[in-house]
């Protein structure tokens, strides 16, 4: 079944493009729990409308020092501390997350790669491509391998090149500027004491196929990922 539209009638809005990409998440996971080494495990990690989980008001309400906070068992409680003002309020875009986790049981449940499926929040505005790239640096910068497949049909822009142009790389590692669709591999490496990331690129259309591509794992091979095979079985299960 070829690569649908999820953002345009007729299928939206009724059909919302998060109800699919949670159900192609799930298939993803399956699919990387069936593939992976028994140590490692896939999880599904979504968060839309990112925001900080802390109100303005709990940093800003006088209290009483809590039990922890009192100097051991009958103690004097320590006074509650109260930060000087604010220098400088800057403001923050925090990028959604539709993403499938690859965790190492054997190493406390480390992060060892990331799946990301691209939401239209993260490619609505420069500063929410940013931070999409920013978290994807950081990913990579960690060693941890990534793939990312962007089939956002309402926003005319390539996070690949995003990340190209926060990492300050050379134009000749882009994607056409035309390729608003792309599936891309991403492999952290080391090789004669210099730090390269691997790329496979792919530029998708509507209508065609999506890829294979590797999902390199931190401290191990890589695993194929299979983006064809699983988004039509989210179209099927989500009766598309």
């Amino acid at each position: 079944m070829p690569l649908l539209d999820h953002f345009h009638a007729p299928l939206y809005p009724l059909r919302p493009w998060e109800s699919f990409h949670s159900f192609w998440a799930v298939t993803v996971a399956e699919s990387l729990n069936r593939l992976l080494p028994r140590r490692y495990f896939a999880t599904v990690q979504t968060h839309l409308g990112s925001q900080v989980e802390a109100d303005v008001a709990e940093f800003e309400r006088p209290g009483e020092p809590a039990e922890s906070e009192t100097n051991g068992p009958g103690g004097v409680a320590v006074q509650t501390y109260a930060p000087p003002a604010v220098a400088v309020v800057m403001p923050a875009v925090f990028p959604d997350d539709v993403e499938v986790r690859v965790l190492d049981e054997r190493a406390e449940a480390r992060l060892v790669a990331v799946v990301e499926l691209v939401s239209p929040r993260n490619k609505d505005r420069p500063e929410s491509r940013r931070g999409f790239a920013a978290k994807c640096a950081a990913y990579l910068e960690r060693g941890i391998g990534v793939v990312i497949a962007d089939v956002v049909t309402s926003y005319h822009f390539n996070l690949h090149n995003e990340l190209i142009d926060l990492l300050r790389l050379d134009e000749k590692f882009a994607m056409p500027r035309t390729a608003v669709l792309s599936a891309v591999a991403y492999r952290p490496a080391r090789r004669e004491e210099r730090n390269e990331i691997d790329v496979w690129a792919v530029e998708l259309a509507v209508g065609g196929d999506l890829p294979v591509l590797p999902l390199a794992l931190l401290g191990a091979r890589a695993v194929p990922l299979d983006l064809n095979t699983t988004y039509n079985e989210a179209r099927q299960r989500s009766r598309l």
